[in-house]
């Protein structure tokens, strides 16, 4: 995911004109709101809260939930609050819009949001991507699974993909006095933006981390994707002629339940594909010096709501998981009837 929004908001066209665009922005931004705190707030407590999900994979998918819990905490209310202080009042476009300056202060508060969403999104990218890695282990080689992806190791392998994702996030800021953060009247997001009157040269060079980046990643992950499925779709062929013998180890093939993870998976790697997508094809449209102001909103806003979408793959996905939510939201339903 990259903030990486290059379109001149001088020249730029408000995405919402009327008054009623913009109170339907608002209510879409709030519904999203809930659908990401609603879905990722059950994923937490089924992961966390259920033994039977205190696995690699489960601290890998609660990692990920956390990002999306990030995304519906802090950058989506920001978007909300924004637009509804420009609502009240429109001499505040200029000042939230204005290259970080915002009431004359030294901070603007896209300081925080900006690397926040950046971060989050790296995130995504990185659990997707071990979640991938975790993945293709048990199906390539189901005999190491246990003593090579331990809890351990991925706990550390979160806290790396956080701490380096997050680096990764300010690193423009860090590296560049030209790059800054701004409130964007086109995606209605904060977003990187070079500095005023500053050439575009070095600085852009800077931002172009973030696609290499994600692009290495997603690439990676579907081409793993690929052969795991390859070697699942292999694995029912022999089965189809192979006859359960006793000279055939079980414990030389995936189980089930790992081959049933790894469609999970991949559902996920394609469902955030098709989110990371557009931004692609923005980013790219910047660099050959198109502006793109209507659909750099649509861009950055189906990307966002790929924050709401995990839960919903979990639960037409994972029996197991769908089972614990409806037990949850039963002792949820019976708690308040007690209460009244």
């Amino acid at each position: 995911m990259m903030l990486l929004d290059g379109s001149a908001q001088t020249n730029c066209t408000i995405c919402c004109c009327t008054s009623l665009n913009k109170i339907l922005m608002i209510v879409f931004m709030i519904v999203l709101i809930i659908a990401i705190l609603f879905g990722n707030s059950v994923i937490l407590a089924i992961f966390l809260g259920t033994k039977h999900f205190h696995t690699p994979q489960g601290y890998l998918k609660a990692s990920l939930a956390v990002a999306d819990l990030a995304v519906g905490i802090f950058v989506v209310p920001f978007s909300v609050y924004a637009e509804i202080s420009f609502m009240i009042s429109d001499s505040l476009i200029a000042d939230w819009t204005n290259n970080n300056k915002w009431f004359g202060s030294v901070f603007h508060p896209c300081n925080l949001i900006g690397p926040i969403f950046a971060g989050c999104t790296l995130v995504s990218i990185t659990t997707i991507f071990l979640l991938t890695i975790e993945r293709s282990i048990a199906i390539l080689k189901p005999l190491h699974k246990e003593s090579f992806i331990t809890r351990k190791r991925t706990t550390i392998l979160i806290a790396i993909s956080w701490l380096a994702s997050f680096f990764l996030a300010v690193s423009p800021m860090i590296f560049s006095k030209n790059i800054v953060l701004e409130y964007n009247a086109c995606s209605r997001m904060c977003n990187y933006a070079l500095g005023d009157n500053q050439p575009p040269t070095s600085s852009w060079h800077i931002l172009l981390l973030f696609p290499t980046f994600d692009f290495t990643l997603l690439g990676g992950t579907v081409v793993i994707n690929i052969l795991s499925l390859t070697t699942i779709r292999q694995h029912f062929k022999r089965r189809k002629f192979l006859a359960e013998t006793e000279n055939e180890c079980s414990n030389t093939r995936p189980t089930f339940s790992d081959i049933k993870a790894a469609k999970t998976i991949g559902t996920l790697t394609l469902a955030f594909t098709a989110s990371f997508t557009p931004i692609a094809v923005f980013v790219v449209g910047n660099v050959i010096g198109n502006e793109w102001c209507n659909f750099s909103f649509f861009a950055f806003w189906i990307l966002t709501t790929n924050s709401c979408w995990n839960v919903i793959i979990y639960s037409v996905r994972d029996q197991k998981f769908r089972h614990r939510a409806q037990q949850l939201l039963i002792a949820h339903d019976r708690t308040n009837e007690h209460k009244r």
